[in-house]
């Protein structure tokens, strides 16, 4: 018997039903804003132990993230600090809004996350944001958590 016929005639493998479970929804985000012309790059993110992680900074178009390994020390400007552990997702809408925070909550593991991002024309990937707006925004941010 020949190859072809030992899988199923026509040379390919039979399909089998495990798309229909293959699938499972990590996370939903709406309403989303992409800038015209907007490109999309993935990035792969890797902090040490107790990495603070990029200081405050926007993204000209959202950002959809996966935590491969470790957490991440999530904060965007309005919402509460949160950890996202492994196997967790995060999402910010891009454009004014401020991330502060995306470094290693741990202190004795790295962490490594990837984060696909739309970008607006011209821009860069991200914009720092200086000390002067982060005092005249201040009042956007959500309250610290008690040390």
């Amino acid at each position: 018997m020949s190859q072809k016929d030992a899988v199923n005639g026509t040379g390919e493998q039979p399909r089998s039903e495990a798309w229909k479970t293959a699938v499972k929804m990590l996370q939903d985000a709406a309403p989303l804003t992409i800038p015209e012309g907007a490109s999309a790059m993935t990035i792969h993110v890797e902090w040490e132990p107790g990495d603070p992680g990029t200081p405050p900074h926007r993204h000209s178009g959202p950002a959809f993230g996966y935590v491969i390994e470790g957490a991440v020390r999530f904060e965007l400007e309005g919402e509460p600090e949160r950890v996202v552990e492994a196997g967790g997702t995060f999402w910010e809408p891009g454009g004014d809004v401020i991330h502060y925070q995306d470094g290693n909550a741990l202190t004795d593991a790295r962490t490594r996350f990837v984060v696909t991002m739309m970008c607006a024309p011209g821009k860069p990937m991200l914009e720092l944001v200086d000390e002067d707006e982060l005092a005249q925004r201040a009042s956007l941010r959500a309250p610290r958590p008690a040390a």
